[in-house]
């Protein structure tokens, strides 16, 4: 059974930075599409990230670009999230998000069928 675990989230002042991990266990294979989603208290998740597996694109939601990175280590079957620059809008639950039957990827959350639990992410002013 596939399990996504994310780890890395905590709070920051505003300007900071943090790394988001997620480690995809259970499957022998790396996922074709792996993405970060954030959902803020009262409001629907968004697309912040995504990395497709095979020619390394990555895809941004335009809030994020030029502060955040997404990257991936396939060996490890890790996806990361650095975050630099944070703004207190960044803050939110931001949940790791995979795809293994291969086809679109990007920030939609339709492209994802695997989920992890989330790690919360706090940014103050």
């Amino acid at each position: 059974q596939v399990q996504l675990a994310e780890s890395g989230g905590g709070s920051v002042q505003a300007g900071g930075s943090l790394r988001l991990s997620c480690v995809v266990s259970g499957v022998t294979y790396v996922s074709a599409c792996t993405g970060w989603f954030r959902q803020a208290p009262g409001l629907e998740r968004v697309g912040v990230a995504a990395i497709r597996t095979g020619s390394m694109t990555e895809y941004y939601a335009d809030s994020v670009k030029g502060r955040f990175t997404i990257s991936r280590d396939n060996g490890q079957k890790v996806v990361y999230l650095q975050m630099n620059n944070l703004k207190p809008e960044d803050t939110g639950m931001y949940y790791c998000a995979a795809d293994f039957a291969g086809g679109t990827c990007g920030t939609a959350e339709w492209i994802f069928g695997e989920w992890g639990q989330g790690t919360q992410v706090t940014v103050s002013s």
